[in-house]
Order: C-alpha cells, then sequence, then structure tokens
C-alpha cells in the first residue's frame, strides 16, 4: 500500500469514558461512551456514513446550484446478541430542495443519479461497511512476560 492510500487516527484516552481521535493534519475530534455529552463511536460511525456521501453527492450537486435544504439523515439499529454487537438496517435518506430556476433544476435532475453512484461506487465507507472489509486488532508496547 502506498503512503497516498493509508489513511489513520490516533485515538487517546482524555478521561473517563472520553476520547480525542487526531488526524494526520493535527485536526481533534472529541467523543465519549455512554451517556456522556458528546458523540458516541456507534454515531461516529453514523455520521462517516452520512458525511462520506453528503460529500459526493455535493459536489455534483452544487455544480450548477447552491441547495436551499440539504440534509442527510442516518440511522440503524444496535443489534446485541450471540453474535455480538453490531449496527444492522442502516438507512441513508437524503433531503435537499434547489431553487425553482434553470440552475436548480439540473441540480434536482443529477440528484437522485448522484446519491445512486456515492452509494453504488464513491462513498469509501459504504462501501467498505458493505464489502465487509476485515478489521485487524493487536496489541503494541505492552512489557515482555518472559
Amino acid at each position: 500500500m502506498t503512503d497516498d492510500a493509508l489513511r489513520s487516527v490516533t485515538i487517546e484516552r482524555a478521561g473517563p469514558g472520553r476520547f480525542t481521535a487526531t488526524n494526520a493534519r493535527g485536526d481533534v475530534l472529541s467523543f465519549a461512551t455512554g451517556d456522556s455529552a458528546g458523540f458516541t463511536p456507534v454515531e461516529l460511525f453514523l455520521a462517516a456514513i452520512g458525511g462520506c456521501t453528503a460529500a459526493d453527492v455535493e459536489i455534483a450537486t452544487t455544480r450548477h446550484s447552491e441547495p436551499t435544504t440539504f440534509t442527510v439523515t442516518v440511522g440503524g439499529n444496535k443489534v446485541q446478541d450471540q453474535h455480538g454487537n453490531r449496527m444492522s438496517d442502516l438507512t441513508v435518506i437524503f433531503s435537499a430542495a434547489f431553487p425553482d430556476d434553470p440552475s436548480g433544476d439540473r441540480s434536482r435532475a443529477i440528484l437522485p443519479r448522484a446519491v445512486k453512484t456515492s452509494h453504488d461506487r464513491l462513498c469509501t465507507v459504504s462501501r467498505t461497511v458493505e464489502a465487509g472489509t476485515p478489521v485487524t486488532t493487536t496489541l503494541s508496547g505492552t512489557p515482555d512476560d518472559s
């Protein structure tokens, strides 16, 4: 894998049930667990799906017109069973409106194809989920027990 393809974040504990994620550009995002204030990891997962596809669709539609409304709602069910914790029945719902003029008409015409193309080909996050990509977990930096 080339350095251009590698993406990573570093997670650090900020306190009980509180964490920060830092990307390679130095941006920091805080999150929490349980009932603490802030986004939970599952909510960040849903936001990543929605954010990825929103960015794809925005690029395609705003070439012609700025939306008057542009909202993406992502949801799903958290399942806890014999197979472990996971999300199921994920849904992505777009709500977009454009001005009532020729440029807005072009954006409205593009919208269905842009949503489909994002889902079928472009959105790295939802494409990864649908592909079922394995996750490898390792332990690093622990004292040797020998």
